[in-house]
């Protein structure tokens, strides 16, 4: 019975493949150029295809009778019946450019263009068609090509080996494709806001990744457009239909065309000001129900665009119902010249198999946003050519071939004697140059136990101040991989001498982490779950925040005179453990012991000598008289985090969070313990804080910290312990914004008082207002805002409010800060920072 039911499929699925047929061809224009992601769709329905760059197309059809569509923007619409058999079928499109009508043309009194009555008819209509369905799903094919112009042998100052050229496959000027992906993903939707994302299938060429695989939603029956990422315009784009639209856009009316015997209207749209988040091209909205046809709509830099110099969407829309329209097929292409690297590229879009009445099962819709199939990234040459919808051009071809062929050759023989002998020798020497100032890893490419040394550049962890006098250190890490325990443990032991006070002292940590690691990724050293034991000798600031970065706190001391960094010395013990929860809970817990040894200035050299600054004691004088005494101190802290609702992409072997749309609460609380070890404190104290980024698209984003705490216990309490609020004296600003006080002193209002409040907030404009700046325009500086507060008592608080400008060079922040302290007069300051579009996302650790 088995073998009969199996001869009987194999029979069924035979004469159902020879029952298909193809047809393919190629649509050009009336000169015979190819219309580069021309749509085509079956006639009456929602399946279709979109032919490739050079305008060639295939579609696999049941056999039977046909009427095939050819859309392209701008162009007639042209339909072709045929009849498919089991034989390949041509079928070639030739299109021609829209004839516009301005017949009926009703011109109103006053001189109006007809176009403002076509557009407020399609605002009124436009929340309706924003989500016309309470769900559905629907499968979207995403092909993604980025290609260099030209590309330059060194970027920010750094080479591009040899090798690195040869990997990426470019001509000798530096042209070829640099990025080449397909995926196939499924889409399901229910109102009001429940999305799911099913990567079936991902490839990238030359790699074993997944490829981009998140349709690119460009919805613009939204108000606010987000196109691609807000990275590349924080604040969105008004569409052309937007609630406000024609206080943003001029519109003329080009003229009408006829579609199955409805009207379009073709609309060009243009942006009444620069350097707005504005688009400017044509918009086709039918006639009578006044809903989107189609559209080619282009972005600049004067519209904002960031990082992109231009980006142009093409969309086709059509019928899924007689009542529903849904996005057919969407080109994204974009254009960008960075850092000498002139590239080109496109996203390409095409949604077929909509359902309209999916059955979803209870849990369907969970914190699990983006699902990856466990397979997704290893299907065959076979399966991409049967579910391709659009077909590869010959360079993407040649593209696959040449480094999936490379790819696999290197994976075949990545752990062979000979290619590991190869990676080692490609690391090169151990040069002077890379100990002092380049640092260096090594690896020794055992895929069963990957170890990896890396030491630290000693020149650039040279530090200077008056109780050590110039600071050596010593920084390395020895790294080693268990991919099938999916653990990596790694040692990182820290050596320091001060050359004015003689003293060596030297610790280590070693670190176990749980997750999935990638073996030769030696930047992934996070994980779900971490255990961390340090131990040795070391100096710490006092405040275990370490407002001071040492390498601002050197020039200050060598320049200025200014020693502001205080530290002590101290023999130390730490456990600490460290989980993070699938449902957006964090938590931390550690046990720290340190035996604490005062320190004394031993140097007062400094480059430049002010005969009215003199350098301070090394502990904070505002707050205490003298050194405090040696002590030991055992401490238990336990911090937990969470944010409600917290989403995730889900790899077939790993969890990455996305956020949420709500705020992040954190608890903190301390216990010092007496007579353990000899310790001397007694205290506990606690903190509770929520945090978020608010968005408000056109509005900029706003930015909030809010805390309480105090001491429940402070019958013995030393100044390392009490609570600090991260001040900074430094013209240049080092600090977390949303953690710390721009002018504040760094220990004077320390306090081991009951209760304290404290506040940050800022918002950054993010263009809003300078655009219309003639000078901030153009050098598309944005403003930001803010105020910082915290409160103890009447006598001990402090306010400040500070304004300026970032996305200077996409880098830098500059404030102007006025500031009031304990009911002080107030002063002016100002701090320069990072801030802006790169500047936002760089950390100091130095």
């Amino acid at each position: 019975m088995k073998q009969t039911l199996l001869f009987t499929i194999f029979i069924l699925l035979f004469f159902i493949h020879a029952s298909a047929g193809r047809i393919s061809g190629t649509v050009t224009d009336e000169k015979g150029n190819p219309l580069p992601f021309a749509s085509i769709l079956i006639k009456g329905s929602t399946r279709g295809t979109t032919a490739n760059n050079e305008g060639k197309y295939f579609l696999d059809l049941d056999a039977g009778n046909y009427i095939i569509v050819a859309q392209y923007v701008g162009y007639e619409r042209q339909e072709k019946k045929v009849s498919v058999t089991k034989n390949e079928t041509e079928l070639n499109f030739q299109l021609s450019p829209q004839q516009l009508t301005l017949n009926n043309v009703v011109i109103k009194s006053g001189g109006e263009d007809p176009a403002y009555e076509i557009i407020r008819n399609a605002i009124k209509k436009r929340e309706s068609y924003n989500q016309p369905l309470d769900s559905f799903t629907c499968e979207a094919y995403i092909k993604t090509l980025i290609k260099t112009r030209k590309l330059p042998h060194k970027i920010l100052g750094q080479k591009i080996e040899d090798k690195d050229w040869k990997e990426m496959r470019v001509d000798s000027a530096g042209r070829g494709i640099i990025y080449l992906s397909e995926s196939l993903t499924k889409i399901a939707f229910k109102k009001p806001d429940k999305t799911k994302l099913e990567v079936l299938s991902g490839r990238e060429s030359g790699t074993n990744g997944y490829g981009f695989n998140f349709p690119v939603f460009i919805n613009f029956y939204e108000n606010n457009v987000t196109v691609l990422t807000t990275q590349f315009a924080p604040r969105g784009f008004v569409s052309p239909i937007a609630d406000g639209a024609l206080n943003f856009y001029k519109y003329h009316f080009l003229g009408s065309f006829f579609e199955d015997g409805k009207m379009i209207n073709k609309i060009q749209i243009t942006p009444r000001r620069k350097y707005e988040p504005l688009f400017s091209g044509t918009i086709n909205i039918t006639e009578g129900d006044w809903r989107i046809h189609s559209l080619d709509l282009m972005l600049t830099k004067s519209s904002q665009l960031e990082l992109l110099d231009t980006l142009q969407i093409k969309q086709i829309q059509v019928p899924v119902t007689n009542d529903v329209w849904r996005t057919k097929d969407q080109v994204v292409y974009f254009t960008f010249n960075l850092v000498g690297v002139d590239a080109t590229g496109n996203f390409l879009n095409v949604y077929n198999k909509y359902d309209l009445n999916p059955a979803f099962s209870k849990k369907y819709f969970n914190n699990v946003v983006v699902k990856y199939d466990t397979t997704v990234n290893k299907k065959s040459k076979n399966y991409w050519d049967s579910i391709r919808p659009v077909p590869l051009e010959p360079e993407e071809i040649k593209d696959y071939t040449i480094k999936d062929s490379a790819y696999k050759y290197q994976r075949d023989s990545a752990f062979s004697k000979r290619n590991i002998d190869s990676l080692r020798k490609a690391q090169g020497h151990i040069t002077v140059s890379k100990v002092l100032w380049g640092g260096f890893t090594r690896s020794n490419f055992n895929p069963k136990k990957w170890t990896t040394f890396t030491l630290q550049p000693l020149l650039k962890d040279l530090q200077y101040n008056t109780v050590e006098g110039v600071e050596l250190n010593v920084d390395g890490t020895i790294r080693r991989s268990f991919p099938k325990l999916k653990e990596r443990i790694s040692f990182s032991p820290h050596l320091q001498y001060g050359l004015s006070n003689t003293h060596f002292n030297a610790s280590a940590t070693v670190e176990l982490s749980k997750r999935n690691f990638n073996p030769s990724d030696d930047e992934a050293n996070t994980g779900h779950s971490i255990f961390t034991f340090s131990g040795g000798k070391r100096t710490s600031q006092l405040n275990s925040d370490n407002p001071i970065k040492p390498i601002a706190n050197s020039f200050n001391t060598l320049f200025l005179n200014r020693n502001y960094i205080k530290i002590d010395e101290n023999w130390f013990g730490e456990i600490k453990y460290r989980k993070q929860m699938d449902n957006g809970l964090q938590y931390t817990a550690s046990i720290l012991y340190e035996d604490r040894l005062p320190l004394e200035n031993t140097t007062d050299f400094s480059v430049i000598n002010y005969s009215i600054q003199k350098f301070t004691p090394n502990y904070p004088i505002e707050k205490i008289t003298q050194q405090f005494q040696r002590h030991q101190a055992f401490i238990a802290q336990g911090n937990l985090q969470y944010q409600p609702g917290q989403k995730y992409i889900q790899l077939p072997h790993d969890k990455i969070p996305l956020g949420s749309k709500y705020p992040t609460f954190q608890l903190q609380y301390t216990k010092g313990f007496q007579h353990i070890f000899g310790s001397d404190v007694n205290f506990d104290k606690w903190n509770f804080s929520v945090f978020d980024d608010l968005n408000f698209k056109l509005g900029g984003l706003f930015r909030y910290r809010a805390g309480i705490g105090g001491f429940i216990n402070a019958k013995s309490v030393y100044i390392q312990d009490y609570q600090h609020f991260n001040g900074n004296r430094l013209v240049v600003f080092t600090g977390d914004y949303m953690n710390s006080f721009l002018t504040a002193p760094y220990y004077a209002n320390s306090t081991t008082a009951p209760f304290y409040a404290t506040l940050h907030a800022e918002h950054h404009f993010n263009g809003l207002l300078t655009n219309k700046i003639p000078l901030l325009k153009k050098l598309n500086w944005h403003l930001v805002a803010g105020a910082n507060a915290f409160y103890v008592n009447s006598s001990n608080k402090y306010v400040e409010f500070y304004g300026g400008f970032e996305n200077i060079f996409k880098v830098l922040r500059v404030d102007v800060v006025r500031s009031y302290l304990n009911n002080s007069n107030g002063q002016f300051s100002v701090r320069i920072g990072l801030g802006g579009l790169l500047g936002n996302t760089v950390r100091l650790n130095n």
